[in-house]
């Protein structure tokens, strides 16, 4: 089993790439393998909704990021999403990648699990979360919790390391993905399959 843990930040090695770590290194220990994707300062397009990806499963737009990283998480078991709060709002290159991902390729994510996580240094957490998991609910995608709220505190890396109990929500996230993925897989052995979803209807809200 695997899990991907994309880094919504610019920064390389920040606050969100600590809180990243602190996870990777729990669910190391309980077997299961990891990958930190790091999104870095490129320049990164946002989704312009031209649906050519329905018919192709990729994106048009080859520069950035999406395209790789959705081969990659093809062969995922789980994901982990981290942000730094700017603005009481997730990263924008990180939310118009997840639009894009998500537009071309929900049934790849569809039933695994997720978590979000963000850093921040004092307020906008909550509706930062709220926001990157809209795309694992859209997604028909089970959310993986914690024992607070998915986040640590501190404006550098140094001062994260401060936050003690944002760490160990951290570690408790991964344990928490750890148990669930390995439920899925166990019930999977049983024969108990993700159901079908219906979608005959598409309704517009003018008519």
């Amino acid at each position: 089993m695997n899990v991907l843990l994309f880094n919504g930040s610019t920064r390389k090695d920040g606050c969100t790439y600590l809180a990243l770590s602190e996870i990777a290194k729990a669910l190391e220990q309980e077997g299961i393998d990891t990958e930190i994707l790091q999104l870095g300062a490129q320049p990164v397009w946002d989704c312009i909704g031209c649906n050519d990806c329905q018919g192709t499963g990729r994106c048009i737009f080859e520069e950035d990021v999406v395209n790789e990283w959705l081969g990659k998480a093809a062969e995922a078991d789980g994901y982990v999403f981290g942000s730094p709060v700017y603005f009481a709002h997730p990263s924008g290159h990180l939310l118009s990648v997840m639009d894009r991902m998500f537009m071309v390729g929900s049934e790849i994510f569809a039933h695994k699990p997720a978590a979000a996580v963000v850093t921040a240094r004092r307020a906008g957490t909550t509706a930062s979360l709220d926001a990157i998991q809209k795309h694992f609910t859209d997604a028909e995608m089970p959310i993986v919790s914690s024992t607070y709220w998915n986040m640590v505190f501190g404006p550098a890396p140094g001062l994260v390391e401060w936050d003690q109990e944002g760490l160990q929500t951290m570690r408790n996230l991964a344990k928490n993905m750890a148990w669930m993925l390995r439920c899925i897989a166990a019930g999977k052995e049983k024969g108990i399959l993700p159901p079908a979803a219906e979608r005959v209807h598409w309704t517009n809200f003018n008519r």
